[in-house]
Protein backbone atom coordinates (compact mmCIF):
# COMPACT_ATOMS: atom_id res chain seq x y z
CA UNK A 1 0.00 0.00 0.00
CA UNK A 2 1.25 3.39 -1.15
CA UNK A 3 2.26 5.96 1.64
CA UNK A 4 -0.45 8.75 2.02
CA UNK A 5 0.74 12.05 0.50
CA UNK A 6 1.01 14.62 3.17
CA UNK A 7 1.37 18.07 3.16
CA UNK A 8 4.21 19.98 4.48
CA UNK A 9 3.46 23.73 3.46
CA UNK A 10 1.46 26.43 5.95
CA UNK A 11 -2.28 27.70 6.04
CA UNK A 12 -3.93 30.47 7.66
CA UNK A 13 -4.26 30.12 11.42
CA UNK A 14 -8.59 28.94 11.11
CA UNK A 15 -8.86 27.35 7.64
CA UNK A 16 -6.93 24.51 6.06
CA UNK A 17 -5.29 24.10 2.47
CA UNK A 18 -6.18 22.60 -0.04
CA UNK A 19 -3.30 19.76 0.66
CA UNK A 20 -4.53 19.88 4.23
CA UNK A 21 -7.77 19.03 3.23
CA UNK A 22 -6.94 16.48 0.84
CA UNK A 23 -5.23 14.47 3.31
CA UNK A 24 -7.75 14.88 5.96
CA UNK A 25 -10.28 13.42 3.47
CA UNK A 26 -7.98 10.38 2.75
CA UNK A 27 -7.07 9.76 6.26
CA UNK A 28 -11.27 10.40 6.62
CA UNK A 29 -11.45 7.60 3.68
CA UNK A 30 -9.43 4.89 5.09
CA UNK A 31 -10.69 5.45 8.72
CA UNK A 32 -14.37 4.89 7.50
CA UNK A 33 -13.34 1.73 5.06
CA UNK A 34 -10.42 0.29 7.07
CA UNK A 35 -11.34 0.73 10.73
CA UNK A 36 -15.03 1.22 11.01
CA UNK A 37 -15.61 -2.56 10.01
CA UNK A 38 -13.12 -3.87 13.22
CA UNK A 39 -14.55 -1.33 15.76
CA UNK A 40 -17.18 -3.31 17.48
CA UNK A 41 -14.87 -6.34 17.72
CA UNK A 42 -12.03 -4.47 18.66
CA UNK A 43 -13.87 -2.88 21.58
CA UNK A 44 -15.18 -6.49 22.84
CA UNK A 45 -11.92 -8.57 22.65
CA UNK A 46 -9.91 -5.51 23.91
CA UNK A 47 -7.48 -5.63 21.83
CA UNK A 48 -6.08 -3.19 18.89
CA UNK A 49 -6.50 -5.38 15.20
CA UNK A 50 -2.80 -6.06 14.07
CA UNK A 51 -3.75 -6.00 10.40
CA UNK A 52 -4.75 -1.91 10.87
CA UNK A 53 -1.47 -1.81 12.93
CA UNK A 54 0.61 -2.43 9.54
CA UNK A 55 -1.94 -0.28 7.86
CA UNK A 56 -0.62 2.86 9.65
CA UNK A 57 3.38 1.99 9.38
CA UNK A 58 2.47 1.45 5.74
CA UNK A 59 0.15 4.72 5.08
CA UNK A 60 2.81 6.80 7.16
CA UNK A 61 0.70 7.29 9.75
CA UNK A 62 3.62 6.73 12.53
CA UNK A 63 6.18 9.00 11.20
CA UNK A 64 4.13 12.25 10.64
CA UNK A 65 6.36 14.75 11.93
CA UNK A 66 9.97 12.73 11.41
CA UNK A 67 11.94 14.43 8.22
CA UNK A 68 12.11 11.82 5.59
CA UNK A 69 15.67 11.01 6.28
CA UNK A 70 14.73 9.31 9.06
CA UNK A 71 12.02 7.12 7.23
CA UNK A 72 8.80 9.77 8.09
CA UNK A 73 6.63 11.97 6.26
CA UNK A 74 8.22 15.66 7.18
CA UNK A 75 4.60 16.92 7.73
CA UNK A 76 3.69 19.64 10.31
CA UNK A 77 2.24 18.87 14.12
CA UNK A 78 -1.02 20.26 12.48
CA UNK A 79 -1.08 17.83 10.14
CA UNK A 80 -0.21 14.73 13.17
CA UNK A 81 -3.70 16.26 15.22
CA UNK A 82 -5.75 16.10 11.61
CA UNK A 83 -5.09 12.78 11.64
CA UNK A 84 -6.00 12.11 15.19
CA UNK A 85 -8.83 13.98 14.64
CA UNK A 86 -10.14 12.11 11.83
CA UNK A 87 -9.20 8.80 13.42
CA UNK A 88 -11.46 9.01 16.33
CA UNK A 89 -14.22 10.53 14.04
CA UNK A 90 -14.49 6.41 13.97
CA UNK A 91 -12.45 4.57 16.82
CA UNK A 92 -10.65 6.69 19.90
CA UNK A 93 -8.74 3.59 20.33
CA UNK A 94 -7.15 3.74 17.31
CA UNK A 95 -6.61 7.64 17.15
CA UNK A 96 -4.67 7.14 20.93
CA UNK A 97 -2.12 4.83 19.45
CA UNK A 98 -1.63 7.16 16.81
CA UNK A 99 -1.08 9.90 18.76
CA UNK A 100 1.22 8.62 21.23
CA UNK A 101 3.36 7.30 18.21
CA UNK A 102 3.60 11.07 16.96
CA UNK A 103 3.25 13.85 19.63
CA UNK A 104 4.40 11.60 22.65
CA UNK A 105 7.09 9.58 21.34
CA UNK A 106 8.43 10.39 17.87
CA UNK A 107 7.81 14.50 19.18
CA UNK A 108 10.58 13.47 22.29
CA UNK A 109 12.88 11.55 20.14
CA UNK A 110 12.95 14.72 17.70
CA UNK A 111 13.44 17.26 20.49
CA UNK A 112 15.71 15.55 22.74
CA UNK A 113 17.14 12.89 21.19
CA UNK A 114 21.12 12.68 19.99
CA UNK A 115 21.80 12.53 16.31
CA UNK A 116 23.20 8.68 17.35
CA UNK A 117 19.59 8.04 18.89
CA UNK A 118 17.54 9.57 16.02
CA UNK A 119 19.40 7.80 13.79
CA UNK A 120 18.79 4.45 15.18
CA UNK A 121 15.37 4.40 16.80
CA UNK A 122 13.39 6.87 14.24
CA UNK A 123 13.92 4.69 11.24
CA UNK A 124 12.17 1.75 13.27
CA UNK A 125 9.07 4.10 14.88
CA UNK A 126 8.41 5.06 11.29
CA UNK A 127 8.12 1.78 9.76
CA UNK A 128 7.54 -1.37 12.29
CA UNK A 129 7.90 -0.41 16.11
CA UNK A 130 5.52 0.88 18.18
CA UNK A 131 7.01 3.44 20.88
CA UNK A 132 5.43 4.17 24.46
CA UNK A 133 5.79 6.67 26.62
CA UNK A 134 6.35 5.57 30.17
CA UNK A 135 6.00 8.61 33.31
CA UNK A 136 3.05 7.35 35.23
CA UNK A 137 3.30 5.34 38.56
CA UNK A 138 0.97 4.52 41.00
CA UNK A 139 2.20 7.13 42.92
CA UNK A 140 3.07 9.83 40.46
CA UNK A 141 -0.04 10.26 38.55
CA UNK A 142 -0.73 14.21 38.49
CA UNK A 143 2.38 14.54 40.91
CA UNK A 144 4.21 13.49 37.87
CA UNK A 145 7.56 13.87 39.50
CA UNK A 146 7.14 11.77 43.00
CA UNK A 147 8.90 8.68 40.71
CA UNK A 148 10.18 5.79 42.70
CA UNK A 149 11.87 3.96 39.64
CA UNK A 150 15.27 4.51 40.43
CA UNK A 151 18.20 4.35 38.06
CA UNK A 152 21.87 3.62 39.33
CA UNK A 153 24.98 4.31 37.70
CA UNK A 154 27.12 0.54 36.40
CA UNK A 155 29.52 -0.62 34.02
CA UNK A 156 28.37 0.51 30.55
CA UNK A 157 25.18 2.42 31.67
CA UNK A 158 22.21 2.67 33.86
CA UNK A 159 20.42 -0.58 35.87
CA UNK A 160 16.83 0.71 36.12
CA UNK A 161 13.91 -0.53 39.14
CA UNK A 162 10.59 -0.01 39.06
CA UNK A 163 7.31 0.10 38.06
CA UNK A 164 5.26 1.35 35.90
CA UNK A 165 1.49 2.12 35.19
CA UNK A 166 -1.24 3.14 32.60
CA UNK A 167 1.23 2.91 29.92
CA UNK A 168 -0.60 3.82 26.40
CA UNK A 169 0.04 1.24 23.77
CA UNK A 170 2.12 -1.27 26.28
CA UNK A 171 1.16 -4.05 24.98
CA UNK A 172 2.09 -3.31 21.65
CA UNK A 173 5.24 -1.33 22.28
CA UNK A 174 9.15 -2.46 21.28
CA UNK A 175 10.05 0.77 22.15
CA UNK A 176 10.02 2.79 25.38
CA UNK A 177 10.90 6.24 27.07
CA UNK A 178 11.17 5.21 30.94
CA UNK A 179 11.35 8.05 32.89
CA UNK A 180 13.35 7.17 36.60
CA UNK A 181 15.65 8.94 39.10
CA UNK A 182 18.99 8.94 39.36
CA UNK A 183 19.61 11.08 41.99
CA UNK A 184 16.49 10.62 44.41
CA UNK A 185 18.08 13.34 46.96
CA UNK A 186 18.13 16.06 44.10
CA UNK A 187 14.24 15.49 43.89
CA UNK A 188 12.66 16.13 40.61
CA UNK A 189 16.48 17.23 39.37
CA UNK A 190 17.22 13.71 39.38
CA UNK A 191 14.79 12.83 37.02
CA UNK A 192 16.17 10.90 33.24
CA UNK A 193 14.97 9.90 30.22
CA UNK A 194 15.72 6.47 29.41
CA UNK A 195 15.29 4.10 25.82
CA UNK A 196 14.46 0.83 26.60
CA UNK A 197 13.42 -1.71 24.41
CA UNK A 198 11.42 -4.45 24.97
CA UNK A 199 13.57 -7.74 24.99
CA UNK A 200 16.26 -5.84 27.71
CA UNK A 201 16.95 -8.37 30.27
CA UNK A 202 14.87 -7.58 33.27
CA UNK A 203 12.11 -5.32 31.58
CA UNK A 204 8.25 -6.98 30.84
CA UNK A 205 4.59 -6.52 30.15
CA UNK A 206 2.77 -6.86 33.30
CA UNK A 207 -0.77 -6.74 33.90
CA UNK A 208 -3.46 -5.15 30.71
CA UNK A 209 -6.03 -3.13 32.50
CA UNK A 210 -9.77 -3.67 31.73
CA UNK A 211 -11.08 0.16 31.01
CA UNK A 212 -14.47 1.79 30.60
CA UNK A 213 -13.37 3.17 27.70
CA UNK A 214 -11.03 3.02 24.53
CA UNK A 215 -10.69 -0.54 25.16
CA UNK A 216 -9.10 -1.48 22.32
CA UNK A 217 -6.13 0.85 23.11
CA UNK A 218 -3.85 -1.48 25.56
CA UNK A 219 -2.99 0.41 28.84
CA UNK A 220 -0.47 -1.63 31.13
CA UNK A 221 2.25 -1.92 34.01
CA UNK A 222 5.62 -2.54 32.87
CA UNK A 223 7.80 -3.78 35.28
CA UNK A 224 11.63 -3.17 35.48
CA UNK A 225 13.96 -5.17 37.66
CA UNK A 226 17.85 -4.47 37.38
CA UNK A 227 17.66 -3.39 33.37
CA UNK A 228 20.87 -2.69 32.04
CA UNK A 229 20.58 0.22 29.40
CA UNK A 230 23.11 1.56 27.58
CA UNK A 231 24.59 5.10 28.30
CA UNK A 232 24.04 6.06 25.17
CA UNK A 233 20.41 5.32 25.53
CA UNK A 234 20.15 8.83 27.82
CA UNK A 235 17.38 10.69 26.13
CA UNK A 236 18.31 14.32 26.69
CA UNK A 237 20.29 15.27 29.72
CA UNK A 238 20.77 13.29 32.80
CA UNK A 239 18.82 15.41 35.72
CA UNK A 240 16.77 16.50 32.79
CA UNK A 241 14.36 14.39 32.22
CA UNK A 242 11.69 16.73 34.12
CA UNK A 243 12.37 19.55 31.37
CA UNK A 244 11.92 16.17 28.94
CA UNK A 245 8.40 15.29 30.59
CA UNK A 246 6.68 18.47 31.17
CA UNK A 247 7.86 19.92 26.95
CA UNK A 248 6.50 17.05 25.66
CA UNK A 249 3.37 16.41 27.43
CA UNK A 250 2.86 20.13 26.62
CA UNK A 251 2.78 19.30 23.11
CA UNK A 252 0.87 15.69 23.79
CA UNK A 253 -2.14 17.06 25.22
CA UNK A 254 -2.67 18.70 21.71
CA UNK A 255 -3.49 15.58 20.19
CA UNK A 256 -5.74 14.68 23.36
CA UNK A 257 -7.60 17.92 22.21
CA UNK A 258 -7.16 16.02 18.44
CA UNK A 259 -8.78 13.06 19.79
CA UNK A 260 -11.32 14.36 21.84
CA UNK A 261 -12.57 16.49 18.96
CA UNK A 262 -12.65 13.63 16.78
CA UNK A 263 -14.97 11.61 19.30
CA UNK A 264 -17.24 14.79 20.03
CA UNK A 265 -17.63 14.77 16.03
CA UNK A 266 -18.30 10.81 15.75
CA UNK A 267 -21.19 10.70 18.15
CA UNK A 268 -22.67 14.16 16.50
CA UNK A 269 -22.51 12.82 12.93
CA UNK A 270 -24.32 9.23 14.00
CA UNK A 271 -26.58 11.37 16.06
CA UNK A 272 -27.47 13.50 13.04
CA UNK A 273 -28.12 10.27 11.04
CA UNK A 274 -30.53 9.02 13.73
CA UNK A 275 -32.82 11.91 14.40
CA UNK A 276 -33.52 11.94 10.88
CA UNK A 277 -34.60 8.60 10.38
CA UNK A 278 -36.51 8.15 13.64
CA UNK A 279 -39.82 8.84 13.61
CA UNK A 280 -42.24 9.56 16.98
CA UNK A 281 -45.87 11.24 16.77
CA UNK A 282 -45.79 10.46 13.50
CA UNK A 283 -42.65 12.53 12.16
CA UNK A 284 -38.83 11.93 12.36
CA UNK A 285 -37.54 13.61 15.61
CA UNK A 286 -35.50 15.80 13.68
CA UNK A 287 -38.41 17.75 12.90
CA UNK A 288 -38.86 19.17 16.27
CA UNK A 289 -37.24 22.45 17.42
CA UNK A 290 -36.36 20.98 20.60
CA UNK A 291 -34.16 18.67 18.85
CA UNK A 292 -32.68 20.95 16.04
CA UNK A 293 -31.72 23.52 18.80
CA UNK A 294 -29.77 20.83 20.87
CA UNK A 295 -28.10 19.85 17.49
CA UNK A 296 -27.30 23.22 16.63
CA UNK A 297 -25.77 23.86 20.42
CA UNK A 298 -23.39 21.10 20.22
CA UNK A 299 -22.39 21.35 16.34
CA UNK A 300 -21.35 25.21 17.86
CA UNK A 301 -19.05 23.77 20.98
CA UNK A 302 -17.61 21.41 18.94
CA UNK A 303 -16.87 23.98 16.41
CA UNK A 304 -15.31 26.12 18.92
CA UNK A 305 -13.33 22.79 20.38
CA UNK A 306 -12.01 21.94 17.02
CA UNK A 307 -10.97 25.78 16.74
CA UNK A 308 -9.27 25.72 19.96
CA UNK A 309 -7.41 22.78 19.03
CA UNK A 310 -6.33 23.51 15.52
CA UNK A 311 -4.89 27.32 16.90
CA UNK A 312 -2.41 25.26 19.74
CA UNK A 313 -1.47 23.26 17.03
CA UNK A 314 -0.38 26.11 14.35
CA UNK A 315 0.95 28.01 17.59
CA UNK A 316 3.66 25.07 18.24
CA UNK A 317 4.27 24.87 14.32
CA UNK A 318 5.30 28.41 14.39
CA UNK A 319 7.45 28.22 17.26
CA UNK A 320 5.32 30.18 19.23
CA UNK A 321 4.01 30.22 22.82
CA UNK A 322 1.04 27.56 23.10
CA UNK A 323 1.53 26.01 26.71
CA UNK A 324 -1.60 27.62 27.79
CA UNK A 325 -3.87 27.51 24.55
CA UNK A 326 -2.94 23.80 24.91
CA UNK A 327 -3.94 23.29 28.09
CA UNK A 328 -7.27 25.36 26.99
CA UNK A 329 -8.12 23.32 24.31
CA UNK A 330 -6.97 19.79 26.28
CA UNK A 331 -9.89 21.61 28.90
CA UNK A 332 -12.34 22.26 26.78
CA UNK A 333 -12.74 19.83 24.05
CA UNK A 334 -12.96 17.19 26.81
CA UNK A 335 -15.51 18.76 28.44
CA UNK A 336 -16.96 19.25 25.24
CA UNK A 337 -16.93 15.63 23.90
CA UNK A 338 -18.27 14.14 27.04
CA UNK A 339 -21.23 16.55 27.21
CA UNK A 340 -22.04 15.71 23.14
CA UNK A 341 -21.87 12.26 24.04
CA UNK A 342 -24.21 12.39 26.60
CA UNK A 343 -26.04 14.29 25.16
CA UNK A 344 -26.55 12.18 21.97
CA UNK A 345 -27.40 9.08 23.88
CA UNK A 346 -30.28 10.96 25.47
CA UNK A 347 -31.58 11.76 21.68
CA UNK A 348 -31.26 8.32 20.84
CA UNK A 349 -33.04 7.43 23.74
CA UNK A 350 -33.02 3.78 25.01
CA UNK A 351 -31.35 2.46 21.94
CA UNK A 352 -28.73 4.95 23.03
CA UNK A 353 -28.07 2.87 25.76
CA UNK A 354 -27.31 -0.26 24.29
CA UNK A 355 -24.03 -1.53 22.33
CA UNK A 356 -26.10 -1.92 19.45
CA UNK A 357 -25.64 1.28 18.51
CA UNK A 358 -22.18 3.65 18.54
CA UNK A 359 -23.09 6.60 20.88
CA UNK A 360 -22.49 4.54 23.83
CA UNK A 361 -18.91 3.79 23.00
CA UNK A 362 -18.49 7.40 22.14
CA UNK A 363 -19.64 8.12 25.82
CA UNK A 364 -17.34 5.78 27.22
CA UNK A 365 -14.59 6.89 25.39
CA UNK A 366 -14.58 10.47 25.88
CA UNK A 367 -14.07 10.05 29.65
CA UNK A 368 -10.41 9.51 29.44
CA UNK A 369 -9.92 12.80 28.24
CA UNK A 370 -10.15 14.48 31.23
CA UNK A 371 -7.92 12.34 32.63
CA UNK A 372 -4.87 11.40 30.99
CA UNK A 373 -2.04 13.63 29.78
CA UNK A 374 -2.69 15.84 32.93
CA UNK A 375 -6.20 15.91 34.47
CA UNK A 376 -8.55 19.02 33.94
CA UNK A 377 -7.73 20.45 37.38
CA UNK A 378 -3.88 20.07 36.34
CA UNK A 379 -5.09 22.29 33.32
CA UNK A 380 -6.90 24.62 34.75
CA UNK A 381 -3.44 24.81 37.25
CA UNK A 382 -1.30 25.82 34.28
CA UNK A 383 -3.74 28.13 32.31
CA UNK A 384 -4.03 30.12 36.20
CA UNK A 385 -0.04 29.80 36.60
CA UNK A 386 0.17 31.12 32.68
CA UNK A 387 -2.33 33.93 33.16
CA UNK A 388 -0.76 35.47 36.76
CA UNK A 389 2.71 35.26 36.52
Amino acid sequence: MATLEVPTGGAPLTILSEDEAMFRDAVRQFADEQVRPLVHEMDEKQQMDPSLILQFFELGLMGIEVPEEFGGTGASFFTAALVVEELSRVDASVGVLVDVQNTLVNNAFLRWGSEELKARYLPQLTAERVGAYALSEAGSGSDAFALATRAVEAEGGYRLTGQKLWITNGAEAEIFIVFANINPEAGYKGITAFIVERDFDGFSVGKKEDKLGIRASSTTELVLQDVLVPAENVLGEVGKGYKTAIETLNEGRIGIGAQMIGIGQGALDATIRYVQEREQFGRTIASFQGVQFQIAAMATELEAARLMVYNAARLKDAGQPFVQEAAMAKLFSSEVAQRIASKCIDLYGGFGFTREYPVEKFYRDSKIGTIYEGTSNMQLQTIAKNLLK
